[in-house]
């Protein structure tokens, strides 16, 4: 059965948050694939993705989420998680993803530490 899966981007100049709600899912990945490369192709400097409404990641979510991450550390911008439930923290870390992905507790957290090493998070 086909999972829907909410996702909800909100964008400034330097950053992007990318909010995910729902299974993350060999079919609902593409979609949220989709949206990260658009924003990688775009450079924008910043893109937090927001899975603290994701219960469940499998591994074609994973393999999104890291090609995100190679696409904006391409041209030497961030790429955040945040939000991790514990069953999508289990399978970072199980993979070992954990390690390679800057991962904060939350959105605000993660801005909060963005702001602290003067990021340019504004618009």
């Amino acid at each position: 059965m086909k999972d829907s899966i909410n996702i909800q981007v909100d964008q400034t100049e330097n950053l992007a948050t990318v909010i995910l709600s729902g299974e993350v899912d060999l079919y609902s990945s593409r979609e949220a694939r989709k949206i990260i490369l658009e924003l990688a192709s775009r450079k924008v400097p910043i893109i937090i993705v927001d899975l603290s409404g994701v219960p469940y990641m499998d591994s074609s979510g994973l393999a999104s989420m890291v090609e995100g991450l190679q696409k904006v550390e391409s041209y030497k911008g961030k790429f955040i998680l945040s939000g991790l439930q514990p069953m999508v923290n289990k399978v970072f870390e199980l993979s070992r993803l954990n390690t390679v992905f800057t991962i904060y507790e939350d959105i605000d957290t993660a801005l909060n530490e963005l702001d602290e090493k003067n990021e340019p998070v504004g618009g």
